[in-house]
């Protein structure tokens, strides 16, 4: 197959070609990934999340340039929000990260939400197969602006990177239940603000209570981003944790763990297109009218278009 060839050579039109057909929902695309996946399972996948404002797309500019200087090729999946009313979605961080495509050692692309909750757009894990094959070292995945229930980015990445910001007041507290347990390493950024030994102290009081579930404490790192400050530490920190995750045997877990919700994700997926399928969405319209009414109920008749 010419794209899957173009694609195992790095071509870059290639993979934002097939990317686009993805997200899409071009059937085409689904055999293309078929012969890819073989080809994958060879890139670190890092996730980068935290409330809206704290410098995500910064730090994954500092950190890709860090990464570059060691001969590593980077990949980008940076999320933004859709607009529920008009479909659009506003590329910023491709706008904040200009120069960096440029570098042939860097693919970049932004993907809009298109209405998937939990921080991450619908076709993200393909767009990492796809990057993991392309031949990538590492592929950064930067969610939308999270908040606590947005932790999807857990599924689909072997290290988690949680970024925070200080003035954020009792947000942190209420973000301890949620994305805070996913996190893997710490970062707060805009470190020159007041405030941040208090958050510092917040955060290793988390890591010091992961570490007594795991071998591994989450390491809390300051930075400045937009000066690069602090970033080296960062990239230490994520090339400490591969590690750990290759000699604990955690990362044979994070793989399954990855591939199950994939698996479960392509399986929701295409039980819902059958259901709108054809005749199918006739009788979906029908079974919802019938719901209105009080005719029946939403758990039965989901349950009656199922097994149609």
């Amino acid at each position: 197959m010419e794209l899957v060839d173009r694609l195992l050579k790095g071509d870059k039109r290639a993979a934002a070609r097939l990317i686009s057909s993805v997200e899409n929902e071009d059937e085409r695309a689904a055999e293309v990934l078929r012969e890819l996946y073989k080809y994958t399972g060879n890139t670190h996948i890092i996730g980068i999340t935290g409330p809206p404002g704290v410098g995500k797309s910064s730090l994954v500019d500092r950190l890709t340039r860090a990464f570059r200087k060691k001969g590593k090729k980077v990949g980008i999946v940076a999320i933004d929000p859709t607009s529920r009313f008009t479909g659009g979605a506003i590329l910023g961080d491709r706008i904040r990260m200009t120069e960096l495509a440029t570098d042939e050692g860097v693919f970049m692309r932004s993907m809009g939400t298109r209405g998937h909750h939990g921080g991450i757009a619908k076709a993200t894990t393909e767009a990492t197969m796809v990057l993991d094959a392309m031949g990538m070292d590492l592929v950064i995945v930067e969610t939308v602006g999270a908040g606590q229930s947005q932790s999807e980015i857990w599924e689909c990445v072997h290290t988690s990177i949680l970024v925070e910001m200080p003035g954020m007041g009792d947000e942190i507290q209420a973000l301890k239940a949620g994305i805070l347990e996913i996190g893997d390493i710490f970062v707060v950024n805009k470190g020159d603000l007041a405030g941040v030994d208090q958050l510092v102290k917040e955060l290793e009081n988390v890591a010091e209570y992961k570490a007594m579930e795991q071998k591994w404490k989450p390491p809390v790192h300051v930075t400045i981003a937009t000066e690069d400050k602090g970033t080296d530490e960062v990239v230490s920190s994520i090339e400490d944790h591969l590690g750990y995750l290759k000699e604990s045997g955690e990362y044979q877990k994070r793989e399954e763990e990855r591939t199950r919700g994939e698996f479960t994700r392509i399986v929701q997926a295409l039980l819902l297109k059958k259901a709108f399928a054809g005749e199918k969405s006739e009788k979906f319209d029908q079974l919802l009218k019938e719901i209105i009414e009080k005719k029946t109920d939403p758990f039965t008749a989901a349950e009656k278009l199922l097994e149609e």
